[in-house]
C-alpha cells in the first residue's frame, strides 16, 4: 500500500495535501481498498462551509456506501468533476486523479491534529 510522506492523514482514512491556505482531500488506498470497487461519489457540499468531521459527501462502493468526513473546517471550494463520469479514478489513483474535493483551510491549528504518514500506517497496521 502507498502512504505519501508529505500527505494529512485522519482516522476515518481520509488524506490531505495542504497548499498554502487550500487543501486537497481524498479517501487513502487503504480505504478504497477496504471498499472495493467505486462506482458512484456524491458530493452536494460545493460553496458550503463544512466543520471538521463532518460529513461533505458518500461515496459508494458494489458492496457499501460510506460517508466522506471533512478533515478540517473550511469551505468546499472545488469537486474534483472527473469523478461524475470514471470515479474508478478513485481505486485507480487515490492520491492523484482521484481527490474529491478541494477546500479553504479556515483554521490552520487543525492541520497539526492530522496524522502523519507514519502514524497513519501504524493506525491501519501497515
Amino acid at each position: 500500500m502507498n502512504f505519501p510522506e508529505e500527505l494529512k492523514y485522519t482516522k476515518d482514512h481520509e488524506w490531505i495535501r495542504i497548499e498554502g491556505d487550500v487543501a486537497y482531500v481524498g479517501i487513502t488506498d487503504f480505504a478504497q481498498r477496504e471498499l472495493g470497487d467505486i462506482v458512484y461519489v456524491d458530493i452536494d457540499t460545493l460553496d458550503k462551509d463544512v466543520a471538521k468531521d463532518e460529513v461533505f459527501g458518500t461515496v459508494e462502493a458494489v458492496k457499501t456506501v460510506s460517508d466522506l468526513f471533512s478533515p478540517l473546517s473550511g469551505q468546499v471550494l472545488e469537486i474534483n468533476e472527473k469523478l461524475d463520469g470514471s470515479p474508478e479514478l478513485v481505486n485507480a489513483d487515490p492520491y492523484g486523479d482521484g481527490w474529491m474535493i478541494k477546500m479553504s483551510v479556515s483554521d490552520q491549528g487543525e492541520v497539526a491534529e492530522l496524522l502523519s504518514a507514519a502514524a497513519y500506517r501504524e493506525l491501519v497496521g501497515a
